[in-house]
């Protein structure tokens, strides 16, 4: 059965006006229910993360500091959420969430989280609307429990995971792929172990034709034996935020071949939504469910 890392706490309130979409991690359960793709029973609802998990990752300092509501206000803007005691809250059961998947993918070949990606919170500091690392936490839970002894991190969100790279820019047992557009956030780019930067405005056939040349290559080559996938919608064309312009179907074909990826070298997988800031909600929750539905068709429909 597909498992997807859900909690009520994953919509949290923002200012209104706020440019950050929050009401998608409720339209998206609400849809795969209502549509038949999922069940009740698909959905499990994470707890906060055990402390030790986020210091083996963040700094210690940086951690209290956020745990205790004291950052810095130029930090809490590059994060780009008003800090509060519900909001590290909320990213402490998304983290575990993804921690939780890993057993689930372990067991199923793949498990899902409705939220996470956050890609852009660094070993000692957060922005771009993530505060903790929850790939990277759970890349390092996985290794040091003896569940995986060499991960691919497959980001494909339209922006450079540039925390990511800065946590494992010097370990050698996971693998940092990420392909964004070059001329978007964050203007800094971090050193993944493999970068693709693509240019504004590419379209389906060739974002498609480089992933599908590099993705086998580095599985080949690098020989994982676990995945995660920043499955970002924000490489569509109607993203405000994203600058590529890829359609819904490209986006479909994107997340078939990863799946293809993992499904052909039987490699556990976990994916985590990332980004998705396109003007109309629907565009937003209907790529993303379309992650869902594809899981379930190609992992487990048939079976």
């Amino acid at each position: 059965m597909l498992k997807i890392a859900y909690s009520p706490i994953y919509q949290h309130p923002l200012p209104e006006g706020h440019r950050f979409p929050m009401l998608k991690y409720e339209l998206i359960p609400e849809q795969l229910l209502y549509e038949g793709t999922c069940d009740k029973d698909n959905f499990f609802e994470p707890t906060p993360v055990d402390e030790q998990w986020i210091v083996r990752t963040h700094k210690p300092q940086y951690w209290e500091d956020l745990k205790f509501l004291r950052l810095d206000p130029k930090m809490i803007r590059k994060i780009g959420f008003p800090l509060s005691e519900e909001l590290v809250r909320r990213e402490t059961i998304i983290t575990q969430g993804t921690i939780d998947c890993c057993h689930f993918a372990l067991a199923n070949g793949i498990a899902m989280n409705v939220a996470g990606g956050t890609h852009h919170a660094y070993s000692d500091k957060g922005e771009g609307f993530c505060l903790l690392n929850d790939v990277a936490v759970a890349s390092n839970y996985l290794i040091d429990n003896g569940l995986a002894t060499k991960i691919l991190i497959i980001d494909l969100d339209v922006h450079q995971g540039n925390g990511t790279a800065e946590i494992f820019q010097d370990q050698a047992n996971v693998f940092t792929f990420s392909m964004h557009g070059q001329e978007n956030y964050p203007l800094h780019k971090e050193k993944s172990d493999l970068d693709i930067g693509l240019e504004t405005y590419t379209k389906d056939e060739e974002y498609l034709n480089i992933l599908y040349q590099t993705l086998p290559a580095l599985i080949e080559k690098y020989k994982p034996n676990f995945l995660f996938y920043i499955s970002g919608v924000d490489i569509l064309a109607t993203d405000k935020l994203g600058k590529l312009s890829m359609t819904k179907e490209g986006c479909y074909s994107r997340d078939e071949f990863v799946f293809e990826q993992a499904i052909n070298n039987k490699l556990p997988i976990v994916v985590s939504m990332g980004g998705g800031y396109s003007p109309k909600i629907i565009d937003i929750v209907d790529a993303h469910c379309n992650t869902f539905r594809l899981a379930q068709k190609m992992f487990f429909d048939g079976v």
